[in-house]
């Protein structure tokens, strides 16, 4: 996956993890790119180690679904650490 599409991928990923998990970071496009590119990564890397399974391609369900899953999850942690602070 190219540097181009792995970016509208994070924006769109970080745009459905936040209508998932309302609340949780900041409103805006910028937020919600940077939770969609770090949980696309977070996400990679989990399903690369437990299960053997990266990311494939932009238009496969398994690359969306386990970049919405790292972003959600990505989300959670932010939320739960700036909750403490």
């Amino acid at each position: 996956m190219g540097f181009l599409s792995f970016i509208i991928l994070g924006l769109i990923v970080g745009l459905i993890a936040r209508a998932i998990v309302p609340g949780r970071i900041g409103s805006g496009i910028l937020p919600a790119l940077v939770a969609g590119v770090v949980g696309s990564i977070v996400g990679g890397w989990i399903s690369s180690i437990i299960f053997h399974v990266g990311l494939g391609h932009f238009f496969s369900l398994r690359t969306w679904i386990v970049a919405i899953l790292g972003s959600v999850l990505v989300i959670v942690i932010y939320g739960a650490l700036r909750k403490r602070s």
